[in-house]
């Protein structure tokens, strides 16, 4: 986690086999577990250049829009909820191939150097901790 001025930036990486177009795609679709949007309780999900999501989980509201969808390489989107103080923050993925499989990185930047702001590593810890399971070889 690095600190600008008032705000945080959060940092989660993880190497996933398998290839990084179907990294990409586990990560927007909703049925794959693993993903945040596999845990709404209620979704509303765009995700194109300008399309706009709606996720509920556990009760707290997230919302934003996509400003990047480049398969296989790169999703960004804006990210609000009551624990990003108002701010519209940013959380840029990025999906880059290796020999191993993915190197899927997530940045979340612009986020309130607060409790509620450092949460959020927690958060995308918890996703990025089981969304790989989903691509372990059987």
């Amino acid at each position: 986690m690095s600190e600008s001025k008032n705000t945080i930036e959060v940092r989660v990486e993880r190497t996933i086999p398998a290839s990084s177009a179907e990294v990409f795609d586990g990560w927007l679709d909703p049925k794959v577990p693993g993903n945040p949007w596999n845990k709404a309780d209620k979704l509303i999900l765009d995700p194109q250049v300008d399309g706009m999501f709606y996720w509920n989980f556990s009760g707290t509201p997230h919302f934003g829009r996509f400003t990047e969808v480049q398969r296989p390489a790169k999703i960004s989107h804006t990210w609000m909820s009551p624990n990003t103080a108002g701010l519209e923050s940013t959380v840029v993925i990025t999906f880059q191939q290796k020999e191993q499989g993915t190197l899927m990185t997530l940045v979340h930047s612009g986020l309130p150097d607060s409790d509620a702001g450092r949460s959020h590593e927690k958060g995308w810890n918890y996703f990025l901790s089981a969304f790989p399971e989903q691509f372990a070889k059987k």
